[in-house]
């Protein structure tokens, strides 16, 4: 199964372009860290009352699936080679373009993993869903004192804030490093996270962008 997987995604990814499960990860999670970023900063501004505790329950059933959906594309990158293309062979670029896409994985992880410390730390304002549906369990606190779990509030507050600025400078630099390949040097880099109609329509397995060294699996780390 998991050998037939990785021939599928490689049919893609051997010519340069994510497999379908690869930009799926990248565009679904982007609309959600896009949503989550101004329904956040709209909810810090709404005053006290039922309505901003409404508020942070849509960040919360927004922001589990972001911790879901990093894991699951940490795990398919393991299992799927990176596609080789135009930018990784920039060198210094190349370099820093892996370096982002660390970060990246880095928030997409510290961020819903503090807001889920934060809201089960002290007097969290109502039970938490998975995307508003299913059930969420929280971190088991209640038998701390009351000051340790302050400290854990306050600990978690610190990563959320950290992880919000890291994520609202790699954003604008992400956006405009992948415009820059585009349309500056008229690279394959964006073109290969967008689908092509043939993908809907089955594909053969043969490659015609295969990077040189056999063992390579690092891309520019978009997928």
């Amino acid at each position: 199964m998991i050998k037939r997987l990785r021939a599928w995604a490689n049919s893609y990814t051997d010519e340069g372009r994510y497999s379908p499960v690869g930009m799926a990860f990248h565009w679904i999670m982007a609309g959600l860290v896009l949503f989550q970023i101004g329904w956040g900063f709209w909810t810090d501004w709404m005053m006290p009352g039922g309505d901003k505790v409404f508020a942070y329950q849509v960040h919360s059933a927004a922001g589990l699936p972001i911790l879901l959906l990093a894991i699951g594309r940490i795990i398919w990158r393991s299992l799927v080679n990176d596609p080789y293309n135009d930018a990784d062979r920039q060198g210094w670029q190349t370099k820093i373009a892996h370096v982002t896409a660390n970060l990246f994985y880095l928030t997409f992880l510290t961020l819903p993993l503090s807001g889920w410390i934060m809201w089960s730390s002290v007097a969290a304002p109502g039970p938490l869903y998975l995307a508003g549906v299913i059930p969420w369990p929280q971190m088991p606190f209640d038998g701390l004192d009351p000051i340790t779990r302050y400290a854990i509030l306050d600990l978690a507050e610190d990563v959320h804030t950290g992880s919000i600025i890291v994520l609202l400078l790699l954003i604008p630099a992400h956006v405009g490093a992948a415009l820059k390949h585009h349309f500056w040097d008229h690279h394959d880099v964006l073109r290969g996270m967008l689908p092509k109609i043939e993908d809907w329509q089955g594909r053969p397995t043969g490659s015609r962008h295969k990077p040189p060294d056999p063992g390579f699996r690092k891309g520019s780390g978009a997928g």
